[in-house]
């Protein structure tokens, strides 16, 4: 057990800061120190791209509570290495942190499309200070395009169809959050922003953007000419690894770890040093497959799971949750746990109803499943993909 001593937990986001409410819960005694790129203390980020974008929620009442912490917050710093055998972090204000253990919870940044052009009204939504931006610049019957249909970009789009802005999505796919959620489940969200007037630009790419000097339109790779006051690019993030490069950490679309949330060196633990969030990829021994979950829960989990392993090494839990997530459009409250999985089978309702229950199946096991407006319901199925249950029939109770 790691006892006392000083650990630098880099990023200060839900993950890091679960990491550090756990370690002071576990009675460690030693200093704790939170670096965070922003110049922010540790906030919800579930709200940027709906109450806090919609107005009715204050600035002020997106920050995580920080209860009885003592810790030391480094803000508006950046990480910008880290040496394992001096076992100490470099900061972009040219100073070195000494650490006996290592919290790696950078969470992931935007990415963006090759060739766009720099115009004013064309946002990405990651950090507060994105979110206040666009909502400053969302006015009255003004026009919004977003780019990309996940989860982030559909819940964009829904709303500023609340506000009474005119929306269009454009997506390259053919079918809307078709990975996160499979293609019929895809095209019953697409039927949802339909119903509600939001307009959809299915199978088509984006190759530029239209202005002088501020955002006029969306090119499309036909040529069409999308009008847009306001442009959100919603395609997706990328772990933040790039400052961990040479570390000789194994980084593999995040950083590689096992299942206890250690971070792997050329497939190894490394000693003291574990990883938490959007940024971590671990084995998820309950669905054999290593995962990374760019989801509230799992950064929340996940960041108490790797605190414990920090303290307490192989004599922690395993973290094997079953993934959560859920996801507010419109009226409807979408969630989902587990994994999608190749079998699909409607268990409760009809996709043509605005309440139903979806489970995921493979090799006859339950593996997800996901619910319009049906909560309870849900956590059944959870539950089940938890016992490793077989998949269910339709109708069947959880």
């Amino acid at each position: 057990m790691l006892a006392g001593g000083r650990i630098v937990i880099v990023g200060a986001s839900l993950a890091g800061l679960r990491a550090a409410q756990t370690l002071q819960e576990e009675g460690f005694d030693g200093t704790i120190t939170l670096i965070g790129a922003e110049p922010h203390l540790p906030y919800d980020r579930p709200p940027l791209s709906k109450e806090l974008l919609a107005g009715p929620l204050a600035d002020d009442e997106v920050y995580l509570p920080l209860g009885a912490l003592d810790a030391e917050f480094r803000l508006a710093t950046r990480a910008i290495g880290v040496d394992l055998q001096g076992r100490n972090v470099a900061l972009d204000s040219g100073e070195t942190l000494d650490f006996d253990g290592l919290i790696l919870a950078t969470g992931a940044h935007p990415r963006t499309l090759a060739g766009l052009r720099e115009l004013d009204g064309v946002f990405v939504l990651r950090t507060l200070d994105d979110c206040l931006a666009m909502r400053a610049r969302l006015a009255p019957g003004g026009r919004v395009v977003v780019v990309g249909a996940g989860f982030i970009g559909s819940e964009v789009a829904a709303t500023c169809h609340g506000l009474g802005l005119e929306v269009t999505v454009i997506e390259a796919l053919p079918v809307p959050m078709v990975r996160g959620v499979g293609e019929l489940v895809g095209r019953r969200c697409a039927r949802l922003h339909a119903d509600h007037g939001v307009r959809l630009q299915l199978g088509t790419g984006v190759i530029g953007l239209a202005g002088e000097d501020r955002v006029e339109a969306v090119v499309l790779a036909d040529g069409t000419m999308v009008p847009a006051d306001v442009v959100l690019i919603g395609v997706g993030v990328a772990p933040a690894t790039e400052w961990l490069a040479g570390s000789g950490i194994d980084l593999e679309n995040g950083v590689r770890c096992d299942q206890w949330c250690r971070a792997l060196s050329h497939g190894e633990a490394v000693a003291g040093v574990v990883a938490a969030g959007d940024v971590a990829r671990w084995e998820n021994p309950l669905f054999g497959e290593v995962m990374r979950v760019e989801h509230w829960t799992n950064a929340a989990e996940q960041g108490r799971a790797a605190a414990l392993t920090l303290l307490h090494g192989q004599e922690a839990p395993v973290f094997d949750p079953v993934p959560y997530f859920w996801s507010d459009q419109y009226e409807t409250k979408i969630q989902f746990v587990g994994r999608v999985g190749p079998d699909v089978r409607v268990v409760d309702g009809s996709l043509d109803d605005d309440r139903f229950v979806v489970a995921y199946g493979t090799e006859g096991r339950i593996v997800g499943a996901l619910a319009f407006s049906r909560p309870a319901r849900l956590m059944a199925y959870r539950s089940m993909i938890a016992r490793r249950e077989p998949f269910p029939d339709p109708g069947a109770e959880p």
